[in-house]
């Protein structure tokens, strides 16, 4: 998912509009590699934390200590790391913003006090995965348009800037959602193993209800930017679309989500919030494509 947004805001929009970028498309390739790398390793570090949570869980999926021991887990882990960070720091230098290194040191280091401790605090886990998704989307402006952003093009790059900050608002909000509903659907797990999650706190039910206000916050917003951008710019394709495959599966989710109670709901609802999120990336092409046939 990590790699098809990245690859999808380039070559399906950012390369659309005829404009210079820094980065050269293997260096872009690159990007994408560095991300996937570190977000694996925040993978394998939560794997190896969460072994006895995950014999509950979900213990079909269970690799750390069955399929690899944790010794190994512990290299893969270093080794995805220390390439992902290598990686960032050769790209930092391409782009002449060494100091931006410091991004994939920080997001690794986060991914893996997420596993240690963050997760075990009362939302702050699912604010930080839900952000590290967020920057993601935003990593593309700072390392593609930042740096090829002059007193010529200023307006035309802080455009796209902006368009890429409200991809990254809309993955914010759909992932935090899902880490709650996630949360909802480890609870027997999670409780045996004294974290403190939202849902063991408030119980299933009163969270259950909270993620069902919560997820007006989306749909307000979706409903705002069809009003205010694509409709008065005759998108009609891309109003169409929205509608159908962004803004239909929120409201089914919404009511879904009411009479959820078990594993089994939580785990379908989960897997619905990754087609919405799935879905609202992928209208960036259709505005694109619809924005071009409209010029």
């Amino acid at each position: 998912m990590l790699a098809f947004m990245q690859l999808l805001f380039r070559y399906g929009f950012l390369k659309l509009q005829k404009i210079d970028l820094a980065l050269a498309d293997w260096q872009y390739g690159l990007l994408v590699l560095s991300t996937i790398l570190i977000a694996a390793a925040g993978y394998v570090i939560n794997d190896i934390f969460d072994q006895q949570t995950d014999q509950i869980n979900k213990p079909n999926k269970v690799i750390v200590g069955k399929s690899i021991s944790e010794t190994k887990a512990y290299n893969i882990y270093a080794f995805l790391n220390v390439s992902g960070v290598a990686i960032g720091f050769y790209l930092a230098n391409v782009i002449m913003r060494p100091n931006f290194a410091a991004i994939f040191v920080l997001i690794a280091a986060i991914l893996y006090i997420y596993a240690t401790s963050l997760k075990q605090m009362l939302l702050i886990g699912n604010l930080v995965v839900a952000l590290l998704l967020a920057l993601s989307v935003v990593i593309i402006g700072i390392f593609d348009i930042f740096p090829a952003t002059d007193t010529a093009n200023q307006d035309v790059m802080a455009g796209l800037f902006s368009i890429l900050l409200d991809y990254a608002i809309f993955a914010f909000m759909i992932n935090f959602l899902r880490e709650i509903v996630k949360d909802l659907e480890d609870f027997d797990g999670d409780n045996k193993q004294g974290m403190r999650t939202l849902a063991i706190v408030l119980g299933i039910s009163k969270t259950t209800k909270l993620v069902f206000i919560l997820n007006f916050a989306p749909i307000i917003a979706l409903l705002y930017y069809i009003n205010s951008y694509l409709v008065p710019n005759h998108l009609i394709a891309a109003t169409i679309y929205s509608l159908l495959f962004v803004l239909g599966p929120l409201l089914y989710f919404s009511i879904k989500l009411w009479t959820a109670a078990t594993k089994n709901n939580f785990t379908i609802l989960s897997k619905v919030l990754k087609w919405i999120l799935f879905f609202g990336i992928l209208s960036i092409l259709i505005i694109s494509l619809n924005i071009k046939y409209h010029a």
